[in-house]
């Protein structure tokens, strides 16, 4: 996110994204992920990530969301939570697990849907942002919220600039010629209507309230070089979580992103990896329902076993 700018659409209207980025659905195992995308984006950002999964077994579940997606007019945060939540219940009630994950403005809605339902296996948090107080975001950024309760909410609206999120110097030179044709590109869109970026900052505000009630099993990766969401973010979540089992993952070739850049193999790894060590950790195996462990999980999990052992 960089300048703000006078934009011709309306501004409580999101620039519509590719056809091929509508809503990702794959059947899998019994345990269920629901991928939330970035603020006004849509599951295109999260693409990577979601074919990672389904190859390692997992039902992989990334929907468009009414009034937070990109191509509706912009809703409220509270509709957002129920249209996450109904996406959620959607899934529990055919399969035995369901874990939650979100990316940037989509973790703090992660962390809403899961306060709505205590009961999911696991939560994931990429690039969390609960306030805009990366590198790249001006000084002024203060006035946007501001800016809302005036004339200039109908008329203005935030434009990305470099680095769009990403340290990879080819796919950030890709993306801004993507954004120079188009409004929308697999990086989320080319400009953030101001109704949006308000929604985004009182779910933010939300997020943050009662974490230490959240007990359930909790991922957080995150980039120390995040020039959107400063480190701050999840730092704030580690400390105020009530997860007995929490595990960080920083990463230092990436910016925002992290689901398309440098590290994005590393984040989807291991994201599938704690995914099925929460299950272990749960006791939700049995012997009529083992879950499908790829043979890199498998040798990882024995290692784990094996240090574990080591130490006792």
């Amino acid at each position: 996110m960089a300048t703000i700018e006078l934009d011709a659409a309306s501004a409580t209207t999101q620039a519509a994204p590719p056809a091929h980025s509508a809503r990702f659905f794959s059947e899998g195992d019994g345990h269920a992920v629901l991928l939330l995308h970035g603020l006004s984006s849509s599951p295109l950002e999260l693409r990577y990530l979601a074919r990672y999964l389904q190859k390692e077994g997992f039902t992989v579940c990334a929907p468009v969301i009414e009034g937070y997606s990109a191509g509706s007019p912009v809703q409220t945060m509270e509709q957002w939570v129920e249209g996450a939540v109904r996406e959620y219940d959607a899934l529990a009630a055919r399969y035995e697990r369901v874990s939650v994950c979100g990316l940037s403005i989509g973790g703090a809605l992660a962390l809403r849907v899961i306060r709505e339902r205590p009961s999911a296996q696991s939560l994931v948090l990429l690039s969390l942002t609960l306030a805009y107080d990366g590198w790249a975001i001006p000084w002024y950024r203060f006035v946007l919220d501001l800016a809302y309760y005036t004339p200039l909410r109908h008329r203005y609206s935030y434009r990305e600039a470099e680095p769009f999120g990403l340290r990879n110097e080819a796919l950030r030179s890709k993306i801004a010629r993507a954004m120079q044709r188009n409004a929308f590109s697999e990086v989320g869109p080319s400009t953030i209507s101001l109704p949006a970026l308000h929604e985004a900052l009182r779910l933010g505000r939300s997020a943050r309230k009662h974490l230490d009630a959240v007990e359930n099993d909790a991922l957080i990766v995150h980039a120390i070089d995040d020039e959107t969401s400063s480190p701050r973010n999840p730092r704030y979540v580690i400390d105020h979580l009530g997860s007995a089992f929490l595990r960080t993952v920083w990463l230092d070739d990436s910016y925002h992103m992290i689901t398309s850049d440098n590290e994005r193999e590393i984040v989807a790894r291991e994201t599938a990896l704690f995914l099925r060590e929460s299950e272990v950790a749960r006791g939700s195996q049995d012997a009529q329902s083992q879950p499908v462990v790829s043979k890199a999980l498998a040798r990882r999990l024995r290692q784990l076993a094996s240090v574990g052992r080591s130490k006792t």
